[in-house]
């Protein structure tokens, strides 16, 4: 029996649990300096991840360089989980992609206009599963 605190997720355990979010948070990367922005996002049913957003840094950072990570994160009593995305974005030009993300009801959490849907294309998933306890003795026997 493996008495690990961390446990390591297959891909379908990570999109399971990318989709019972709604919180993430997008890393970019402009003028080889990371930012980092929390999003608001849906899933749809080919795993993609939709965010909406204005026009500024985060739109113009993907743009210019689209691989992007995403993570989500939760935490309850002692347990913990946390899913990276590594991925590409793009922003959706056309009117069918935009009707499409439009059926997802992803609205803005604060009262601002974003016109903008962007799309994240997953290429590799992470996730891990965190116990929480008491550190271990450092110097046993």
């Amino acid at each position: 029996m493996d008495d690990s605190p961390i446990t390591d997720f297959e891909e379908a355990r990570c999109l399971q649990l990318l989709a019972s979010a709604s919180l993430g948070r997008l890393v970019t990367v402009t003028g080889g300096r990371a930012e980092i922005f929390p999003v608001n996002y849906a899933m749809s049913r080919d795993g993609k991840i939709f965010f909406r957003t204005a026009e500024g840094s985060k739109l113009a950072g993907l743009t210019v360089h689209p691989e992007v990570l995403f993570e989500v994160d939760h935490v309850e009593g002692r347990h913990a989980w946390s899913v990276v995305v590594r991925g590409r974005a793009r922003r959706l030009d056309s009117f069918d992609e935009i009707n499409g993300a439009e059926e997802l009801d992803l609205k803005p959490w604060i009262p601002t206009l974003k016109y903008n849907f962007v799309e994240i294309t997953p290429e590799h998933l992470t996730g891990l599963g965190f116990e929480f306890g008491e550190e271990p003795e450092r110097y046993q026997g």
